[in-house]
């Protein structure tokens, strides 16, 4: 049976994230591109310096509500840049949410951004990027040049507890498709981006019950209708946290 609104409300109003608490759920709902991005950058929020006017990128911001978040609660200057998401559409919702003078919403690829070298103060990507930043030169060449020395980059992907060395356990080979293999834990994250001695790392770590608010909000998606992938609720359910969870990571550019 659908969560009526109030129900819905209970079930996802979680202790850890109270500014997110304050949105309107059905709204992050309607705008969700997998889990729920407004608690991954309220938990990322929490291990990055963020202070008002700071200029921001929000690096595969997907709908831009991770965007408009960032720039409701901290008062930054945000550019939601996403390549599958065109940036009239964001552009509405930025609107509508009543930021456009903070939120800019760009159209642009991994590898050819836009920017000036040094321009940004932060750099933040959510649950996006491991689908292009496993690669062993991505933030040498293309990503960590963008933000001022000293400057913080943050990410929040899927990842793991430990790699694995001896295979893939037994109990996730139903559910597990190619592209999984670009989870990893917080120490190969570490090593991966302190090899390129662009930057020092701050923080590599699991967020706490990470893996209990991607099971949940995989949940309500199964009960609103609008999984495309139901079958994640169930490898998380069978994992139970021995596994998968979310890596969240902090590092400074090096003068």
């Amino acid at each position: 049976m659908k969560h009526t609104k109030s129900e819905l409300a209970e079930n996802l109003q979680l202790e850890a994230y109270p500014r997110s608490a304050g949105y309107d759920l059905e709204w992050v709902l309607e705008n969700q591109m997998g889990p729920n991005v407004l608690w991954l950058a309220e938990s990322l929020s929490q291990k990055i310096d963020l202070a008002p006017n700071m200029r921001v990128l929000d690096m595969g911001c997907g709908k831009a509500i991770s965007s408009i978040f960032l720039a409701k609660e901290f008062g930054v200057q945000v550019w939601a840049t996403d390549l599958w998401v065109k940036p009239t559409e964001n552009w509405q919702r930025i609107k509508e949410a009543e930021v456009e003078d903070r939120v800019y919403p760009i159209h642009a690829e991994a590898h050819d951004l836009p920017y000036a070298d040094e321009f940004f103060d932060a750099l933040i990507s959510l649950d996006a990027y491991h689908y292009f930043g496993t690669d062993d030169l991505y933030l040498g060449w293309y990503y960590s040049k963008l933000v001022k020395p000293g400057g913080q980059i943050g990410i929040v992907v899927p990842g793991l507890v430990n790699e694995f060395d001896r295979g893939l356990p037994d109990h996730l080979q139903p559910f597990w498709d190619w592209e999984l293999w670009s989870f990893h834990n917080p120490d190969w994250w570490r090593t991966h981006w302190e090899k390129s001695a662009k930057v020092t790392v701050d923080l590599a770590d699991m967020i706490p019950d990470g893996w209990q608010q991607w099971l949940l909000w995989e949940e309500t998606k199964i009960n609103r209708g609008i999984s495309d992938f139901p079958e994640e609720a169930n490898m998380l359910r069978v994992d139970a946290g021995r596994n998968l969870g979310f890596v969240r990571m902090v590092a400074r550019r090096k003068g």
